[in-house]
């Protein structure tokens, strides 16, 4: 497998009353083909303007990209690429079929190859019964089942899709995943942005998450998610106890009578658990907690956070 994207200390710099800031800090990424890649951040981190570099929208301040093996500023690669922002626009006016028509002239593929693509693209993202109705009367995830539609009509190898899933009630989410996944078995790579991070644990590969313009982490989510925790709950727990667990490096905290207790499942739990029977306290649960997305996420950029008030 090659890769799909790599970027080499991709810089976008923006003049600010307060002077230069960099929103993407020399980005250095690698996206394989075949995968699905996540790539997240806060409101801010770089995501999009890191996006629209890559498609040759806006330009790098600094360092190189290259997607499918060509660089960015080379048009012939436009051609196997697809984009379906955040927030897509329709002439609203059109139906389903009529859009699919229209993008399809725009990358002039001739009839009847066009209305062949169409209906199958249609029936693909399950709008084939609804082909005949306007744009505005579809609902959200109706747009975005459209809005992928089109985005398929050139065949693309690689597809940039920024907050597919977002606003989305429960069936569309699932039925715009079980979509991204099956590009992925069609042999597509998938670069996706998106705040949905059960989504993104459920179907990428691999995430990189960005913050401040730079890559806080990026690997396998089953190794980012390895190593889960514990949460012991008990009651009538001395204070000399609860302060050595203070001192074992676990999270204590208080609720009532209630003494919580949350510790990496690394640690030794048992001896945890017999220190406080031995005390004369009483276990009310132990649960076990698989490590999420979120929680990485929330670890990363509050991480990254208290990092740069340090510095400052």
């Amino acid at each position: 497998m090659g890769l799909a994207i790599e970027t080499k200390d991709l810089t976008k710099t923006y003049r600010t009353r307060a002077g230069r800031v960099n929103v993407v800090d020399h980005l250095n990424l690698e996206v394989e083909e075949g995968e699905i890649f996540g790539f997240l951040g806060p409101n801010g981190a770089g995501k999009t303007t890191t996006i629209k570099m890559l498609l040759n929208i806006i330009y790098p301040s600094a360092g190189t990209a290259k997607v499918l093996g060509k660089e960015i500023t080379d048009s012939s690669v436009h051609r196997e690429l697809s984009y379906l922002p955040e927030k897509p626009y329709y002439y609203e006016h059109m139906t389903g079929l009529e859009i699919l028509h229209f993008y399809g002239k725009l990358f002039n593929i001739k009839e009847p190859e066009r209305s062949r693509k169409a209906k199958e693209l249609l029936v693909k993202v399950n709008l084939d019964k609804d082909a005949g109705k306007q744009i505005s009367q579809y609902s959200k995830g109706m747009q975005q089942r459209i809005g992928l539609a089109q985005s398929l009509l050139n065949e693309p190898k690689l597809l940039f899709l920024d907050e597919p899933t977002a606003g989305l009630d429960p069936i569309a989410h699932v039925e715009i995943r079980d979509l991204i996944l099956q590009f992925r078995d069609e042999g597509k790579t998938v670069f996706i942005s998106s705040h949905e991070l059960s989504d993104v644990e459920r179907i990428c590969d691999r995430v990189a998450i960005i913050n401040h313009g730079k890559i806080a982490e990026m690997g396998r989510l089953d190794k980012l998610l390895a190593g889960g925790r514990v949460e012991i709950t008990a009651e009538k727990v001395p204070t000399a106890v609860e302060e050595k667990l203070r001192r074992d490096g676990v999270i204590v905290s208080l609720h009532g009578d209630r003494l919580i207790i949350d510790a990496p499942d690394s640690l030794p739990t048992d001896g945890f658990i017999d220190a406080i029977r031995s005390a004369g306290g009483t276990i009310l649960s132990i649960l076990p907690r698989r490590k999420r997305l979120e929680d990485l996420f929330v670890e990363t950029v509050k991480g990254g956070a208290q990092k740069a008030e340090v510095k400052a």
